[in-house]
């Protein structure tokens, strides 16, 4: 039993209850522009229509990860509670917010879910929660393996969960609900074959040897992918045949569920053999079959006027009909009003969209390519003199920095949206930048750089600008750049408009603005007073700071004893050619397709429900791998060593591997100005201890080649892969570098745990850290200089700029800590 203001009991002859799934942020894009607006007490009302259509319990989901959940939480429950009295099922997986909901949960709430794949982490977060407050909990059938596919596997998940809540945590059993999982069978993934019976199945198996537990299941995840009218068939025929095996509970949209008897035979033998017969033709035939049903979005589409159809493509990132239309189009218009009309405002929709979080980047540049290719049709109708430009736009990666992944998505998108671009490329010298400026004499410059130096060289640039009598709006923009320093240091250095570009679609937005001279005039008097009031705030803090500021100590609290690691030896090891198939597992899909590619929420768990968007971007990053083995397309190259080393103060001295009693090379290394006051030296034994430690550095890439084929593909108007290519080559690095650092700790004798995830050493849960030049602890890019003579990465062909950044883009160097104690910090 659970309970609201009033108990809902769970009994044989009124299975399953229907758990309303659409108060989810995640689910529910209407719900999601509530919470967004903070209209929660309309968005309590979308619970209260789940309840009207039939609804037992209400499933809530806060975790937008633009948003406080536990703000959204408290304030949401405040109204819910007061508009349903049917219990609560709080889907979240931070403690904080279960704690809070169990609070404001008017009676036995439900909490959704935990499981094993971090071992018993969850286990000892949640269970003291539910006796405390009291409520039931949703269990996964996850452990560190993974999720269950097979019914014995669910079994044994579930045997091994039931075993630890109640007799390890105290839990009644009854208050158990297990979630056997439930896969797509639209998806065509090989691995999910036979999955749909396989969770029938493990649901009776459950059921029988743990009675007294319930089940439930995410019923539409089953026909994610599928056409809309072919999802609400196959959900219902799916629903029916779990009810029979025991399903106890139904995530479902009460608003949109079919009766399974109202479903004509035919269909449901047609949903019935593709979710217990899955393979290509079953798949298709069902494709087909609801594809030609539902015609609503064909009408609609059909339906549209010629210039609403024009925006449409770009909207949807879509080429099909579009070069008919452009033909069209051209019956009745200039090419330039084509450009400018019904395309620009489709490419204007589709920035909206993205600044509303409905798109993601590789949506948008999906969209660019649709532009891209209608204005090269159009091209050749145009008059010679005709121009569809807004002004001219100058890019520039600053001196010294080789990063331009970020400054060439600025160029598709300003590219695509009206602007003439010239690209200076990469470690771009004031004196390159004056020069063309005189020459192309653009409208605007954008600079671009990643690291703290590049911000900097920013501030340089703009005094060298400034001295050549250049006062053109300036939109700058990269990782290590903020609001505050823009405002602040580089500003001051110059005469024209200085704008910071948090993202590419914000620098569209501040260019839109400077080609219009009303908005242009209203933007620079709205900068100067944000940045007054930020000047002022930074004066007030920097008074603050300097009464705070203590004596600073030589050496933090880090223990300087405990056991010393000694590697197998002290030689050069080279990794040529290696295998990407044995990075693949150190992938982080969560970088790769969440910050480079924009999908928005737990990428993991995006893939497993068959969420269309994740696995059509999926699909692009594994055929670039496919190509990659095949063809050379990307290559990985790497190498590593240990030095015995010792340290004093904040300097970490290098020795001779042939000869400990000579130092080679010495890094110093800042210390914090606040507690605890750590410094990277304090990982080292110190000279004074007498005692010899180690350290070591290793040095990966992933980037031969990879700028030229980008570009290559870049100026064919294949964005989406030459910005995936970008970003899969840094991310390949990135776990080579991860790979490394796994192989160096099993080296040094202390190999990881074996049931360490993969996911845990993408937190670095491991004992040691390594440490990139440029970053937070270390941030004097000085310091590669040392690290390059000590490794001599030329021999993988890595080389080092004027600037300190390496070469290809797509490189990770890194000096590797050993001590126990180790741990990431910003030296600031």
């Amino acid at each position: 039993m659970v309970s609201g203001i009033e108990p809902v009991y769970l009994e044989q002859d009124n299975r399953p209850l229907f758990v309303g799934e659409r108060t989810n942020v995640i689910g529910s894009k209407k719900f999601r522009d509530l919470i967004k607006g903070e209209l929660y007490e309309e968005a309590s009302e979308v619970a209260r229509a789940q309840v009207k259509k039939g609804a037992h319990v209400i499933d809530i989901c806060l975790a937008d990860p633009d948003r406080d959940e536990e703000k959204d939480m408290e304030a949401f429950l405040q109204f819910v509670t007061k508009k349903v009295k049917v219990p609560l099922m709080i889907d979240s997986t931070d403690p904080k917010v279960i704690a809070l909901s169990l609070k404001y949960s008017q009676g036995k709430a439900i909490i959704n879910s935990i499981n094993l794949e971090d071992g018993e982490q969850r286990f000892e977060e949640v269970a003291p929660l539910l006796k405390k407050f009291g409520g039931a909990v949703v269990v996964g059938t996850i452990d560190e393996d993974g999720m269950a596919v097979t019914r014995e596997r669910k079994l044994e998940v579930a045997r091994r969960s039931h075993d630890l809540l109640v007799n390890k945590y105290g839990l009644n059993p009854r208050d158990i609900i297990f979630d056997p999982l439930v896969f797509p069978v639209g998806t065509g993934d090989e691995a999910y074959i036979g999955s749909a019976k396989e969770t029938v199945e493990g649901i009776r198996l459950i059921k029988e040897a743990l009675p007294e537990c319930q089940a439930i299941l995410g019923v539409s995840n089953v026909s994610f992918g599928l056409p809309p009218a072919g999802r609400e068939v196959l959900n219902a025929v799916y629903l029916y045949h779990c009810t029979k095996a025991g399903l106890d509970y139904a995530i479902v949209n009460t608003e949109k569920l079919q009766r399974f008897a109202s479903i004509p035979d035919e269909e449901k033998k047609q949903a019935e053999e593709l979710l217990f017969n899955t393979n290509d033709e079953t798949l298709a035939r069902f494709t087909a079959f609801y594809r030609e049903k539902k015609v609503e979005k064909t009408e609609e589409v059909s339906t549209l006027t010629l210039e609403e159809r024009l925006a449409y493509y770009v909207v949807e990132g879509t080429k099909e009909g579009l070069l008919p239309d452009l033909q069209e189009a051209l019956g009745k218009y200039v090419p330039l009003d084509i450009i400018n009309g019904p395309l620009m405002k489709g490419m204007e929709e589709v920035g909206r969209l993205f600044n509303d979080n409905q798109l993601i980047v590789a949506e948008v540049l999906q969209s660019a390519e649709v532009m891209k290719a209608a204005v090269a049709f159009l091209e050749p109708h145009m008059e010679k003199n005709e121009s569809a430009t807004k002004g001219k736009v100058m890019l520039a990666t600053v001196k010294g920095d080789v990063h331009d992944i970020g400054k060439n998505l600025v160029e598709i998108i300003l590219g695509n949206n009206g602007y003439d671009i010239v690209n200076l490329g990469i470690k771009v010298t004031p004196e390159q930048l004056i020069a063309a400026y005189r020459k192309e004499k653009p409208d605007m410059i954008g600079l671009s750089g990643l690291l703290v130096k590049s911000a900097l060289q920013m501030v340089t640039t703009a005094q060298d600008l400034k001295a050549a009598g250049i006062d053109a709006p300036v939109m700058v923009g990269g990782a290590a750049l903020t609001r505050k320093f823009t405002d602040t240091r580089i500003t001051p250095e110059y005469d024209g408009l200085v704008l910071y570009a948090k993202d590419a679609m914000y620098g569209l937005e501040l260019a839109n603005k400077l080609a219009n001279p009303a908005e242009r005039e209203a933007l620079a008097q709205e900068l100067q007073a944000a940045r007054q009031e930020r000047l002022d705030e930074a004066a007030a803090a920097s008074v603050v700071e300097a009464v705070e500021e203590k004596a600073i100590p030589k050496r933090s609290s880090i223990s300087t004893e405990g056991p010393v690691y000694l590697p197998p030896d002290f030689e050069q090891h080279i990794l040529r050619d290696y295998p990407l198939s044995y990075l693949q597992p150190y992938l982080n899909l969560r970088m790769l397709l969440g910050k480079h590619l924009g999908i928005r929420g737990n990428v993991d768990k995006l893939i497993a429900e068959g969420d269309e968007k994740t696995l059509e971007l999926k699909a692009v990053i594994d055929q670039l791998l496919a190509e990659a083995k095949e063809n050379g397309l990307l290559k990985a190259q790497g190498m590593y060593r240990f030095f015995p080393a010792q340290s004093r103060g904040n300097d970490i001295y290098i020795y001779d591997p042939a000869d400990h009693t000579k130092v080679i090379k010495t890094f110093t290394f800042p210390r914090q100005k606040k507690e605890p006051f750590l410094c990277l030296a304090d990982f080292v034994r110190p000279v004074e201890s007498g005692v010899m430690d180690c350290v070591g550095f290793l040095v990966v890439t992933a980037g031969e080649g990879v700028r030229e084929k980008a570009e290559e593909w870049k100026n064919k108007g294949d964005y989406l892969r030459s910005h995936a290519l970008q970003a899969l080559a840094l991310e390949l690095a990135e776990s080579f570098a991860e790979r490394l650092h796994h192989i160096m700790r099993d080296a040094w004798g202390f190999p990881d745990p074996a049931e360490m995830t993969m996911l845990e050493r993408f937190g670095a849960r491991y004992q040691g850290i390594r440490v990139s030049f440029g970053y937070p602890a270390c941030p004097d890019l000085e310091d590669q200089k040392p690290l390059f003579d000590l490794m001599k990465p030329e021999q993988i062909d890595v080389q080092l700029t004027e600037g300190c950044m390496m070469e290809p883009e797509a490189s990770v160097s890194a000096m590797v800590f050993s001590h126990p104690e180790a741990r990431y910090f910003n030296a600031d």
